[in-house]
């Protein structure tokens, strides 16, 4: 099991600490980090919380999954790896060849 959370729907008011402080109660906090617009700064509703070990992690959902934060039920999760982006990852240095289009 991974040590990092996702943790969704909050509400956007909340804030990275707010985050840490609810996830103490489940054990020892690394980070606590609300995702933000770039633009705006403004909380798009998820976050992730990384605890200092797997155990803590475990406990976290089970404490937290579909719990009242706010006046909003949790969805934390073991948080996955970000998918990869649509433009291909290449060596600068090798040319990148066009396929033909059928």
């Amino acid at each position: 099991m991974n040590k990092k959370l996702y943790v969704g729907n909050l509400l956007y008011e909340v804030n990275d600490e707010d985050l840490k402080n609810q996830f103490a109660a489940a054990g020892s906090v690394v980070t606590a980090t609300v995702i933000k617009f770039r633009d705006s700064g403004r909380s798009k509703g998820f976050g992730f919380v990384e605890m200092g070990t797997e155990e803590e992690a475990k406990r976290a959902i089970e404490m937290f999954h579909q719990q009242d934060f706010k006046g909003r039920k949790l969805v934390v999760s073991e948080a996955r790896p970000p998918k990869e982006s649509n433009v291909a990852q290449t060596d600068s240095a090798s040319p990148v060849e066009e396929q033909p289009q059928a």
